[in-house]
């Protein structure tokens, strides 16, 4: 362990003044799949992830992979390589590959190449009014919004393919409209329209073109990508992940992400992440089970969790709820479908592009607000609809109010869990770890009382591994095996994102060094 292994964050000693923390974005390529793999799930497929510093990703997993089973796609910049056994293979021996693989040196994790769902149900096609984008008050917030919206704000849709020729769509599809991580080419149109419906209505709840005499409207004029990563069928986790990682290094600014299941996954947990950290906001759908807890990847820290409300503002009967950031509307909504047709829709699937149409709008409006700050203002302006926090979050993402309140000024009519005025301060502390079994520790006291959000951000070394770990609400400090929140990507950019963290004790923080050496920056912006 380092010399000063319990150090404090004395603000007379390590703040510093510094501004906005976030990385730039990212100028890899797309990450293609191996010619000749299936498209949608696969099941047979083991994901294993690569510690940075450990060298060529392929070569690292494929010494340990057993004779019958191969390395069929990798992602050097998430760091992992999926392993596919034959159909004939029974679960015991995955199960066995897993254990034996992650006791390896260099391995960081090993897990099942999950299925992912659109989480939505379909009515009959209706032509009736529209009543989204009134509830959260688009039309309103449009008054304040030059040209209804910027083109210069992207939502990328992480979904099915989407018809991007739609008479209502192709005035905010971008010229280059996206990638298809299903079929590997560069075109993301869904090859049987009638079987894939969901990514062009999710596309149309966001940004259906507003203010051009056709159809019906999005929540503003943003434009739209598409990463097609679902098939009829569902989609691969390492599907997703890829499309979340290109959808970032095509600049986008929101990733809407419609679909779910496969429960936790550190292969999409390291996508989200990258997201953030390069700049785009994760808006998720909780999920359509009814239950009280949301679903992957809407759970994750980094991501918006959103329920989905009906036309009188009560809670679907099927959303989920629990851990939820916001509501929106998501039951019997019209929107676009292929073929230049219209259909209403029903499921957290709305819910969260309605979302993530306002989040685009407001970055019209407030241009300067990254993923972060956008998260904290929308929550900050949401509308409280008279639900418990657990069923709508901060309340019902509000345009209007997103729109013409200053970030930072609060504003807004807050629900239960409040987003606080928007005031920030940032705190750095630097360091260095020797070695794998290297660790600093530190205690962080709070500058505001209550605080709406607090995120830990660790920038290291690019040829090491570290990982870090927070505790909150006691004195102990975390360890690798007991802590209340983890980033442990396979480099050193972490972070972690706890929002109304509690604040009776000082908040407990370790980086630790899982593999190689060097100096770290560890920046706290804390949100009141």
């Amino acid at each position: 362990m380092s010399d000063d292994s319990t150090q404090r964050f004395d603000r007379r000693t390590f703040l510093k003044a510094t501004g906005a923390v976030g990385a730039a974005a990212a100028t890899s390529g797309v990450v293609a799949a191996t010619p000749g793999r299936e498209p949608g799930p696969k099941k047979d497929e083991i994901l294993v992830g690569v510690s940075a510093g450990q060298g060529d990703v392929e070569k690292n997993v494929a010494q340990h992979v057993p004779g019958n089973a191969e390395v069929v796609h990798t992602n050097d910049n998430l760091r992992y390589a999926a392993v596919k056994f034959p159909s004939s293979a029974n679960e015991e021996a995955k199960a066995n590959f897993i254990e034996t693989v992650t006791s390896k040196k260099g391995i960081k994790y090993a897990e099942k190449n999950a299925t992912h769902k659109a989480f939505a149900s379909t009515n009959d096609p209706k032509r009736s009014q529209q009543y989204a984008p009134q509830q959260v008050e688009s039309p309103s917030a449009w008054d304040n919004v030059s040209g209804f919206g910027d083109s210069s704000v992207t939502i990328a849709v992480v979904d099915t393919g989407a018809d991007y020729n739609h008479v209502d769509l192709d005035g905010n599809y971008k010229s280059n409209p996206g990638y298809d991580f299903v079929d590997n080419d560069s075109d993301p149109a869904p090859p049987d329209p009638s079987s894939e419906q969901h990514g062009t209505h999710v596309s149309g709840c966001a940004a259906a073109v507003v203010d051009d005499g056709t159809g019906v409207v999005g929540q503003g004029n943003s434009s739209l990508i598409n990463g097609r990563a679902l098939g009829p069928n569902g989609g691969s986790t390492s599907d997703i992940a890829d499309a979340v990682e290109w959808a970032t290094d095509q600049g986008a600014d929101i990733i809407n992400m419609s679909l779910g299941g496969g429960g936790y996954s550190s292969t999409m947990k390291n996508a989200v992440q990258y997201a953030v950290n390069n700049g785009a906001l994760p808006i998720c759908a909780a999920g359509n089970d009814g239950t009280s807890s949301v679903s992957y990847p809407a759970a994750y820290s980094e991501c918006m969790a959103i329920s989905a409300v009906d036309s009188s503002e009560n809670l679907a009967s099927f959303s989920q709820y629990g851990d939820v950031d916001l509501a929106a509307p998501g039951v019997d909504v019209l929107s676009t479908i292929p073929n230049d047709d219209y259909a209403e829709f029903s499921g957290t699937s709305m819910a969260t592009p309605v979302t993530s149409g306002v989040a685009g709008l407001t970055l019209a409006k407030h241009s300067s607000l990254g993923p972060s700050g956008l998260r904290s203002h929308l929550k900050a302006t949401a509308k409280d609809i008279g639900l418990s926090s657990d069923k709508q979050g901060a309340g019902q993402v509000n345009a209007y109010n997103a729109v013409t309140t200053t970030p930072g000024d609060g504003g807004g009519d807050d629900g239960g869990d409040d987003g606080g005025s928007g005031d920030t301060t940032t705190s750095t502390a630097s360091g260095s770890l020797s070695s794998y079994y290297d660790y600093d520790d530190y205690s962080y006291g709070w500058n505001y009382s209550s605080p709406s959000q607090v995120e830990v951000v660790l920038d290291g070394p690019s040829d090491a591994d570290f990982d870090l770990y927070v505790n909150t609400g006691t004195t102990s400090s975390p360890t690798t095996s007991d802590y209340d929140y983890r980033s442990y990507t396979a480099d050193s950019q972490e972070s972690i994102l706890i929002d109304t963290p509690d604040d009776s004790t000082d908040m407990q923080i370790r980086v630790d060094s899982y593999s190689g050496s060097g100096s770290y920056d560890l920046t706290i912006t804390e949100t009141q």
